[in-house]
């Protein structure tokens, strides 16, 4: 299976060494994959700056490279504010590529869960939908912080 995965462009210098930890023990967002399905990376960007300009393209190079799935990583929800397209980016690419978008990649640490909750920030039942794939255990986030 190759995914393609989508940062925010506010992290652009990150290495992606949570993305990747998670990928490889099936964590987060990356537990609906099988333990024993070799997961391959076929592109990781950046979503090129509000409003997602790199959105636009950025799946269609990913295929390319035989992408079967596309996440934005966690950064679109932790980040504050949290990314305000997510749910635009989700339907674009889905609609026009035909490729699921998941929302995710590793756990929310745990200290961004405790910032978001006093912000009040995920308590729309939108924001609990999308924040769903990476919520995971107190024990698991901890391990993310």
């Amino acid at each position: 299976m190759k995914i393609g995965i989508i940062i925010c462009d506010r992290y652009k210098s990150c290495s992606g060494g949570k993305c990747f930890k998670a990928m490889q023990n099936r964590e987060g967002a990356f537990d609906i994959y099988k333990e024993n399905e070799e997961l391959e990376i076929a592109g990781y960007t950046s979503c090129g700056g509000c409003p997602g300009g790199n959105i636009e393209y950025a799946p269609e190079e990913m295929i390319k490279n035989g992408a079967e799935a596309i996440h934005l990583a966690t950064g679109f929800v932790v980040g504050y504010p949290p990314c305000p397209y997510i749910s635009v980016f989700k339907s674009f690419v889905e609609d026009k590529y035909k490729i699921p978008l998941i929302i995710g990649t590793h756990p929310i640490p745990e200290k961004y869960l405790i910032t978001h909750t006093n912000l009040k920030t995920w308590e729309s039942d939108d924001w609990k939908e999308i924040i769903k794939p990476t919520i995971c255990s107190t024990d698991l986030r901890k391990k993310y912080d």
